[in-house]
């Protein structure tokens, strides 16, 4: 069987780079090997090249014995930049994937960053990284510059994801609303995890997953927290009949066509998400270089499922996903 992390990020240096020419709402400075990126009054990472190494992604895969990994670009998204930075940073993005997937075939499959900003460049691009660069998928972020991913702009983008049967991973970003959390780093602890949450609640209740029903999406880091209030939201739109404006089933029935991968550091939420979810759906994921794969296999290993069950998390689900063969 093969082994799958669904979650595995890198990060090219011509990228970095090009985002220090941004000099809006993100700001990027340099220090040595270190980037440093501001994202307006609300947040800092610190991104070091050095830990996003393919080379070391490899061998810290070989460590956990991990066949595949699905990488793809984190943030900051080129969503975040100009119209023109946004493009050529897809492009930078893309292609660098696609380079890693060409030197290691049977190590990585790729996910496509767009320039959302911008429908017609982003559907270009999107044609251009699924068809000749064979990318296996588009990481679609919580917020599109503000933007909500339910907006009727990005309904040409659904629609083609569906047709061709392309996998949207969901991912976070810096929230709107991240000036109410931007004290305690509670952005990176909480907030993130909230926003995703909110975009896959706006997904259901928008009816986009009505008009589209084959559409394949990804929630990540067990649903954030959107599977712990699924009961209340279930009971707001059945009994008091709230936000089913556009939708002619419970958010749930919705909800457990959605894939999401059990990147948690916690067994305890992990085990929530299994009973909750079709196990058809879920995902091994380990969000590597911010979380060593093995830690993220030892929560695995300690859940109380059955080998079969945990051959389709670790593998199996996301084969057919990705169509990894």
């Amino acid at each position: 069987m093969i082994r799958v992390d669904c979650q595995s990020h890198v990060f090219p240096k011509s990228y970095a780079e090009l985002l220090k020419q941004s000099h809006k709402f993100i700001i990027v400075e340099q220090n040595n090997q270190d980037y440093i990126i501001t994202y307006g009054d609300l947040q800092k990472f610190n991104l070091n090249l050095r830990a996003y190494d393919p080379k070391e992604k490899i061998k810290d895969m070989d460590n956990a014995k991990i066949d595949i990994s699905v990488i793809s670009v984190n943030i900051p998204g080129p969503e975040l930049l100009t119209t023109e930075l946004a493009i050529e940073g897809a492009i930078i993005c893309n292609n660098y994937i696609a380079e890693l997937c060409s030197t290691y075939p049977n190590r990585f499959v790729g996910l496509a960053t767009l320039p959302l900003q911008n429908i017609p460049v982003a559907l270009k691009e999107f044609d251009r990284a699924i068809n000749d660069l064979k990318l296996r998928g588009v990481i679609l972020f919580s917020n599109i510059n503000g933007k909500p991913i339910d907006s009727p702009d990005f309904e040409p983008l659904y629609k083609q994801a569906e047709k061709l049967k392309i996998p949207l991973v969901l991912h976070p970003t810096i929230p709107v609303w991240g000036k109410v959390i931007k004290d305690y780093s509670m952005i990176p602890m909480f907030g993130l995890m909230v926003d995703t949450s909110i975009a896959m609640l706006r997904l259901i209740l928008s009816g986009v997953l009505e008009r589209h029903p084959d559409l394949l999406i990804v929630h990540p880091h067990c649903g954030g927290v959107l599977p712990y209030l699924m009961p209340r939201i279930e009971e707001q739109t059945k009994i008091k009949k709230r936000g089913i404006e556009y939708i002619k089933k419970s958010p749930k029935e919705y909800y457990k066509k959605v894939y999401i991968d059990l990147m948690s550091p916690s067994t305890l939420s992990m085990q929530y998400v299994y009973e909750f979810s079709d196990i058809d759906y879920l995902l091994f994921s380990s969000d590597h270089p911010w979380v060593k794969i093995k830690t993220m296999l030892n929560y695995l290993n300690n859940l109380k499922i059955s080998k079969n069950d945990k051959d389709k998390i670790l593998g199996l689900n996301a084969c057919k996903l990705f169509k990894i063969y």
